[in-house]
């Protein structure tokens, strides 16, 4: 398979995952959410962001593993690829094992520390149990996945991904409808990852047919693997910081319940969020591509026209969800949950000013100069942290927290990321700003006059009128879209010419 035809199955693949990620989350969690009800689903919610915490010990392991497995596969330098795997696999089992330890321990006290309900205690620390040493297993078993992607066969990561969401979705939606509880749900969510990784653990071992042993360990694969993942480890404890820690937050000072009430706005924030991410992760190799040749002029092309593209798909889910985000979770959740809509519009505005920016941080990981971003959000994610427990616990409850939240993103945002952006790579702040959002921004206030005048006049309460009036500031959209790609794009014309010269010159290298 060209490295062509690779990207695109690899492209199609994500995409396709994305929709049925959003699409069984976005219809799945109000099924859940009244079965179980508000304190079970909070509970729910708090055990698996406290586990979540697992994810720092990855100690950025499987970034350096995909860059290794990458870079011996392409040298052919079978003996290192097999020292960097089973190194790896070796620091993983001992993570796994290590994990053990807390899990129990969490189990035992987590109904002391947290405001779990009496009659939910033995839930709570059953569900801790069986989540964390699922994780913990997980380690060992999520290897094949690095593996994966160092080949660049994310479209088996994506469709076995697909294959176990939607099982997942189908099993829950019976033993739900059966009369099972949390606890039966749980067992579902946490067994399936298992079953999947096992299953890319065989197609792994298939594609890289390597040596396994005690004599591949060693001290230099170890400290190789260290020497690159430093940095990223200070990246995901920075984003554990600031995006998990609200659930941790507010079951620590208010309760499960509350919980349920700030995911409900917070989690459609997620959704646009990951849209946006799944299209910029192609930047990274290309800034990558052109940062190894010296072509700097390239990487501003993409960095305008990236964040351009960014803004683009983003700016129209805002406006949707700031001027029909009632009637979206009113539809979605149920009128009780209407109240949510404050966390979503104090969330949604940060995030926004951040998400428009996400091909910034593609170019920054695709050059290796992401250090600096590191210390950042690693400050700003302490930052959230203190301010959310401070404000949290003020009469503003878990609005507090969403402005927690939200102070230290927006400083990011504006004081930090495009500064420093336009800085590194030679482009004045004005002209950035100018040329990346203006269109964006211009294009986007017709669709917000189209759905303000469908609201005013056919307020949607449920799915129906919702899909009518969103439909009327899509097509509104649509139009003045289609006005700016044949009229006044000539830099995206540019950038898809050297899309299609990017991919022609990696089909042809391979060849």
């Amino acid at each position: 398979m060209s490295l062509k035809t690779r990207a695109l199955k690899n492209v199609a693949s994500s995409w396709g995952g994305l929709a049925v990620n959003i699409a069984v989350g976005f219809f799945l969690s109000p099924f859940i959410l009244h079965h179980l009800g508000d304190t079970a689903f909070g509970l729910w919610i708090l055990i698996f962001s406290l586990t979540g915490y697992y994810g720092i010990f990855d100690f950025g392991i499987r970034s350096s593993l995909i860059r290794y497995v990458s870079k011996f596969e392409a040298t052919g330098d079978k003996d290192q690829l097999a020292r960097i795997v089973n190194t790896s696999l070796f620091t993983y089992t001992c993570v796994g094992a290590l994990l053990i330890i807390p899990t129990i321990i969490g189990s035992m006290y987590v109904d002391r520390v947290f405001q779990v309900p009496p009659g939910f205690t033995k839930d709570a620390q059953t569900l801790f149990l069986m989540v964390g040493l699922s994780l913990a297993i997980g380690f060992p078993l999520g290897i094949a996945g690095g593996i994966l992607e160092g080949l660049q066969r994310f479209y088996l990561m994506n469709w076995t991904n697909i294959v176990s969401t939607l099982l997942r979705a189908g099993l829950i939606i019976y033993v739900l409808r059966h009369g099972f509880g949390l606890l039966s749900v749980a067992l579902i969510t946490v067994s399936l990852p298992l079953v999947t990784a096992a299953v890319r653990a065989a197609i792994a071992h298939r594609l890289l047919a390597i040596p396994y042993g005690w004599k591949y360990v060693d001290r230099e694969s170890m400290r190789q693997v260290a020497n690159y993942s430093s940095v990223t480890f200070l990246i995901i404890v920075a984003g554990r910081l600031r995006f998990k820690t609200d659930a941790v937050v507010i079951g620590t000072f208010l309760s499960a319940a509350a919980i349920t009430h700030f995911t409900i706005g917070a989690r459609l924030v997620d959704y646009a969020g990951e849209v946006v991410s799944s299209m910029a992760q192609i930047f990274t190799p290309m800034s990558s591509h052109f940062h190894a040749t010296g072509n700097y002029q390239q990487i501003r092309r993409i960095f305008i026209t990236g964040n351009r593209a960014c803004a683009l798909i983003l700016l129209p889910m805002t406006a949707t969800l700031v001027i029909m985000g009632k009637s979206v979770i009113e539809a979605w959740m149920g009128a009780r949950y209407v109240s949510s809509y404050t966390v979503l519009v104090i969330v949604l505005i940060p995030f926004t000013f951040y998400y428009v920016q996400t091909t910034s941080n593609r170019i920054l990981f695709g050059m290796s100069m992401h250090k600096a971003l590191a210390y950042i959000v690693l400050i700003e994610g302490i930052s959230n942290l203190v301010l959310s427990i401070i404000l949290v616990r003020t009469p503003l409850g878990i609005v507090g927290d969403a402005i927690g939240t939200g102070i230290p993103l927006l400083c990011t945002s504006f004081f930090f990321l495009p500064r420093y952006m336009c800085k590194l790579l030679g482009v004045s702040v004005r002209r950035f700003l100018f040329e990346a959002y203006f269109y964006p921004v211009v294009l986007v206030i017709p669709m917000c006059f189209a759905l303000v005048v469908m609201q005013r006049s056919f307020y949607a309460h449920r799915y129906p009128q919702l899909l009518i009036n969103l439909m009327v500031g899509l097509a509104v959209y649509g139009v003045c879209v289609l006005w700016y790609v044949l009229v006044r794009d000539p830099m995206g014309a540019q950038l898809k010419v050297q899309l299609a010269r990017y991919f022609g010159r990696q089909a042809e290298s391979e060849t």
